[in-house]
């Protein structure tokens, strides 16, 4: 049975990851209808300022964290490690808000999928850049019906940082940002594409842009995979998507939707409509650029993080967990978003050849995947499993790793 929260009773919440999950415990969070009750962190320091800042219960131990009176968790954890405690925390009997991604492997994937059937809790899979005001605009817009047939996409998510930055944010060698490869981080880039269409990716190419050495960034960073990629998709309407993302310079996030009768572009907070009207009454300007309002609680949005993304996630989450109504980001989509990542990776190494993304809301394909732990993680990765670069086993200079020290030293880091 599904638990429902009527009225206005506060959902008692838990967030596991003090550092990122800092987003879901401020105004935002209380303004959506949760209530912080507990913190989780196996950073005891972290955990300790944390909890007494917002005078909550802390805990370092996931599974005494579990047991806390509460309705839901967020799980702000490390990138490659959230499917097994989602999974652990609904069969405890929680509600779910996970950050990207939602699997690190196929049979993580799996495993998920077959959890929230099972328990009937709400799985929101919390990707923040479909719920920027632009890409809310343009999902209204689209719905419509007035630009036709989606036919191709783009999307972006070009982020680069200098070496200190980076390094702060990626503390030792075994930090996920120092392997994790290119295509992985995929979901920004094509999550926008996925709600503004409500398409399925069905088939994946892809290709890695390798590391060039003399910027000087890449020479001050002891990462082990490749600077970006490019992954082409086939939707399941037919459409074709291109994306890219992560570390090139020229910071970006642009979407685009070539549609049968016009174009929807979103960049930052504006959008802009294109309508060569051929054949047709001209009742439209042929282009226009506008910013677009949030379609509620703008003040609420506007001063949470990511665009206002942060907010709108724990708004749908909330709202899933009141209505027993699964949300947009539900954890059919956020599972195939994550392994388009994962099998981009399997094409790049095999020639850019076309994988297939199943679909995971059929138990007869899960079972054909439910031990599919392929992996490029240095701590779990079996032989004949993947490295983390196009190049193989990349070895980090002496004097990359010499610079990130200094930096991890400054940060009370004492480890390699």
């Amino acid at each position: 049975m599904k638990r429902k929260i009527r009225g206005g009773k506060p959902i008692r919440v838990g967030v596991f990851g003090v550092g990122r999950g800092g987003a879901f415990t401020g105004p935002g969070a209380k303004a959506a209808g949760f209530e912080l009750v507990a913190l989780c962190d196996k950073n005891a320091d972290g955990l300790k300022r944390a909890a007494k800042l917002h005078a909550v219960k802390g805990y370092t131990d996931f599974d005494k964290f579990l047991e806390h009176e509460m309705d839901a968790v967020v799980l702000a954890n490390y990138f490659h490690q959230h499917a097994p405690f989602a999974v652990k925390a609904l069969k405890a009997g929680m509600h779910v808000m996970s950050e990207t991604a939602a699997c690190h492997t196929l049979a993580e994937g799996v495993a998920l999928v077959r959890a929230v059937e099972q328990t009937g809790r709400a799985y929101m899979f919390a990707e923040n850049y479909a719920y920027s005001a632009a890409h809310q605009e343009m999902r209204r817009i689209f719905k419509a019906g007035e630009f036709g047939t989606f036919m191709y996409g783009e999307g972006e998510y070009v982020h680069p940082m200098d070496a200190d930055t980076g390094n702060s944010i990626s503390v030792g060698c075994k930090h996920w940002r120092n392997w994790i490869p290119a295509t992985y981080y995929c979901t920004h880039a094509l999550s926008p594409i996925m709600y503004i269409t409500d398409t399925r990716p069905e088939k994946v190419n892809a290709f890695v842009v390798r590391t060039a050495m003399d910027a000087p960034e890449a020479q001050r960073r002891p990462r082990k995979q490749d600077a970006a990629s490019m992954i082409a998709l086939r939707m399941d309407n037919g459409a074709v998507v291109k994306l890219l993302q992560v570390g090139l310079r020229g910071h970006s996030g642009p979407t685009r939707i070539h549609a049968a009768r016009g174009f929807l572009g979103g960049s930052g907070g504006s959008v802009t409509l294109i309508r060569e009207q051929f054949h047709e009454p001209i009742v439209h300007p042929k282009s226009m650029t506008y910013s677009p309002e949030f379609p509620a609680m703008a003040d609420l949005a506007g001063r949470s993080g990511h665009g206002g993304g942060d907010f709108y996630m724990m708004y749908h989450f909330a709202e899933a967990i009141r209505t027993g109504r699964p949300p947009f980001m539900d954890v059919y989509r956020g599972v195939a978003m994550s392994m388009v990542g994962i099998l981009a990776w399997r094409s790049a190494l095999n020639d850019s050849n076309t994988e297939i993304v199943p679909d995971f809301s059929k138990e007869s394909v899960r079972k054909r995947y439910e031990n599919d732990d392929w992996s490029p993680d240095p701590e779990r990765r079996k032989p004949g499993q993947p490295w983390c670069s196009i190049e193989g086993d990349k070895k980090i200079s002496p004097f990359a790793l010499k610079y990130a020290r200094n930096v991890w030293k400054k940060a009370g880091y004492k480890g390699t």
